[in-house]
């Protein structure tokens, strides 16, 4: 009888937040083998260090291929400018990873790669969109992440509300909904008055979106 061969590679995943950084390492199938999470710290070199220390509890898988997820404009030497309040101007994520695995190692803005993930429900060109510090999104089209999606801040467009004019975040993300609301989580709002609310914040920037862009499909 002969042996069946296995494939064990594993694929590691690391999302930077302004809040926190996730580390999960999966399967070929997907399964989540580990995980672990610590706070983003502010200072740029206790980021490293705690990055490093936490990556340690996956020294010596097998690990195929690592991604990161980051909240900034990734630049084509593979560094990238962070957002999300991490002031530290243009850094480089990938060389202190591919030190610990031997292994490709890609960085892709956290928008895109979200994005990148709905747009498989779906044909056509994808905008999907975040709600939640800030307002971000990503663009792809054909399983692939577009070229524009790589500027793309809806986030940042002026649009005037109750007679005030702000950034589209500042009005509709979640961050600004809790601020208007008094509560500490957007998602606990409910009833009719507050779902309009909401919606007409969330509206202000889909006709901007879809005049541009043209998408198939906005999620």
């Amino acid at each position: 009888m002969s042996r069946l061969w296995y494939d064990r590679s594993m694929y590691l995943a690391i999302d930077i937040g302004g809040t926190k950084t996730l580390i999960a390492l999966f399967s070929k199938r997907g399964r989540v083998i580990r995980r672990v999470k610590f706070k983003t710290s502010r200072i740029k070199n206790r980021f490293f260090s705690d990055l490093d220390k936490n990556l340690g509890a996956f020294r010596g898988r097998r690990v195929k291929t690592v991604v990161i997820a980051a909240p900034g404009t990734v630049q084509k030497d593979c560094s990238v400018i962070l957002g999300n309040r991490l002031e530290w101007g243009k850094i480089d994520l990938i060389s202190p990873i591919k030190n610990l695995f031997n292994c490709p190692v890609y960085l892709e803005n956290d928008a895109s790669l979200a994005a990148l993930y709905e747009g498989s429900f779906y044909r056509g060109k994808v905008v999907f969109l975040t709600f939640s510090t800030g307002i971000g999104g990503g663009l792809v089209q054909g399983g692939k992440i577009l070229p524009e999606s790589a500027n793309f801040e809806p986030g940042h467009t002026i649009y005037e509300y109750r007679g005030k004019k702000a950034e589209w975040e500042d009005i509709a993300a979640a961050s600004a909904v809790e601020k208007a609301y008094h509560i500490d989580i957007a998602t606990d709002l409910s009833g009719k008055v507050a779902m309009q609310d909401i919606a007409s914040r969330v509206a202000l920037g889909l006709p901007d979106i879809m005049k541009v862009h043209s998408p198939d499909v906005i999620s």
